[in-house]
């Protein structure tokens, strides 16, 4: 079994920032890309951010100039570390993870279950 657990959220003011964590455990054998989605009240989910692994991010739109994507390979740990938080930017944030299990040659997609960040004064 593969897993990614979330970390990290909670009530933030306005102006306030938080730092992310997804941790995979399991029987893992290697992992690919993996990234950042957020999902608000009524809208779809949405790419924030991802990072392939050599460490290279890539940001969409809503994650550019305040999201920093971040990894630690030998802890199979992604990080998005979020400044001047908006109101607008509460949902909740799913981890993604392109993972090789052991048993098999073949990469599988992995979801966290989600951490809730919630921006309000």
């Amino acid at each position: 079994q593969v897993q990614l657990v979330e970390s990290g959220g909670g009530l933030v003011q306005p102006g306030g920032s938080l730092r992310l964590s997804c941790a995979a455990s399991g029987s893992i054998s290697s992992i690919n890309t993996m990234g950042w989605y957020r999902q608000a009240p009524g809208k779809e989910r949405e790419l924030v951010a991802s990072i392939t692994s050599n460490g290279s991010p890539n940001y969409a739109d809503s994650g550019k100039g305040r999201f920093t994507i971040s990894r630690d390979n030998a802890k199979n740990t992604v990080y998005l570390q979020s400044n001047s938080l908006k109101p607008e930017d509460t949902a909740v944030y799913y981890c993604n993870g392109n993972i090789r299990p052991m048993w098999t040659t073949k990469y599988i997609e992995v979801w966290g279950q989600g951490t809730l960040v919630t921006v309000s004064s």
